[in-house]
């Protein structure tokens, strides 16, 4: 009986769904007669998980402890933490430069409980834009506040909505390279990006100008944090994919042992 139930739990079943938990905006929105501050998110972000495989869930920031932070993780099987507005440079001990984001202290706190809770117990998880800096400041990395100064362009962020095309290149041996091979032509939209690189990360993608394009977290199954945007290019989900297989072992693996604790409890019993 119990390798019965250690099979089922060890082969996934392709028609499995995992549940993505995607971080969502606190902005101002009007619908209607009502002007109102809501919970936001681009409706690309969900279209990339659901074609990939996966199931959306949204999460608005809030306040959490470490209960909280449990009891939204025990619901999801991978998480997904998207763009938005500038880190709050006090979180990586600096004073803000002038175009500089006023920090959003909910969403800051928010992610960041999220994102920890989720290493801890190995959840698959993928950065994007913001995604990658909360990361990286998480960990004990900093940013560079603004990139016009350091590269003398505003290549990665024209402006109005407007995303521009670079070329990444892909770190060999990398997680990314599995997914997207050793080159990618990235829409980006960002006007800050990673400095110094926390302990724990690896780079795994830059442009020509040496400005970090992607890490990842060494010490966890699926961990990959991109600068760019994928959800902006439809016909290209192969980010989004592989966080949807790795959320479906990581539920697998949650399933069987949560069957073989269960099957022990029975056996002493």
């Amino acid at each position: 009986m119990v390798s019965n139930v250690s099979d089922m739990a060890r082969e996934p079943d392709e028609r499995h769904r995992p549940i993505i938990g995607l971080t969502t905006y606190l902005e101002q929105a009007q619908t209607g007669v009502w002007d109102v501050q809501a919970s936001f998110l681009p409706k690309v972000y969900f279209d990339a998980v659901t074609r990939a495989g996966g199931i959306a869930v949204l999460l608005p920031p809030q306040p959490v402890d470490d209960e909280i932070v449990a009891r939204i993780l025990d619901g999801l099987d991978g998480i997904i933490l998207t763009g938005g507005k500038d880190v709050d440079p006090a979180r990586y001990g600096q004073q803000p430069h002038p175009t500089t984001d006023a920090p959003r202290l909910d969403r800051d706190a928010f992610e960041d409980a999220l994102l920890l809770g989720a290493i801890d117990r190995e959840l698959p998880f993928l950065g994007i834009c913001r995604g990658a800096q909360v990361l990286n400041v998480a960990l004990g990395g900093t940013l560079i506040q603004h990139l016009p100064e350091v590269v003398g362009s505003t290549r990665y962020n024209l402006g109005e909505g407007n995303f521009n095309e670079v070329a990444v290149a892909v770190a060999p041996d990398s997680e990314l390279a599995t997914l997207v091979g050793a080159s990618v032509d990235a829409k980006v939209y960002h006007h800050q990006a990673i400095d110094r690189v926390a302990d724990g990360l690896s780079v795994s993608a830059r442009t020509d100008d040496g400005i970090i394009q992607a890490v990842e977290l060494d010490s966890v199954p699926f961990g990959v944090a991109v600068q760019w945007h994928p959800e902006e290019t439809y016909d290209d989900i192969r980010l989004f994919s592989g966080l949807v297989d790795a959320a479906q072992k990581y539920s697998a693996a949650q399933k069987y042992s949560t069957a073989r604790n269960s099957t022990a409890r029975s056996h002493r019993a």
